[in-house]
């Protein structure tokens, strides 16, 4: 007989900090499967884009991640992530979200 363990349900958390001397956000994520606390991506705002950027790896190797905010609309922010594997001459878009604020 196989027992098998249920997944636990998945917790993940962001934390923001704000240099008000280098005027730049490094927002990090954990995660209930990692247990360990990302790299930061590191960035700003200009106008209404954000955007951050950090070294990392993907599958055991190193990549430069990126993504964006788009907060043009208020009411529904867009957010986006893209990787690239050669150090910014090509990147893949693999992932957007678009938000929307309950009434």
């Amino acid at each position: 007989m196989t027992i098998v363990e249920p997944r636990l349900l998945f917790e993940g958390a962001s934390f923001r900090l704000f240099n008000p001397q280098t005027r730049l956000w490094s927002i990090y994520w954990a995660d209930s499967d990692r247990v360990v606390m990302d790299v930061p991506q590191v960035g700003s705002f200009d106008g209404n884009i954000g955007r951050f950027y950090a070294e990392d790896t993907y599958a055991g190797k190193p990549i430069v991640v990126a993504f964006e905010w788009d907060r043009s609309n208020p009411d529904s922010p867009l957010w986006s992530q893209v990787f690239s594997p050669d150090k910014g001459q090509t990147w893949e878009w693999n992932w957007h979200m678009t938000l929307q604020r309950q009434s």
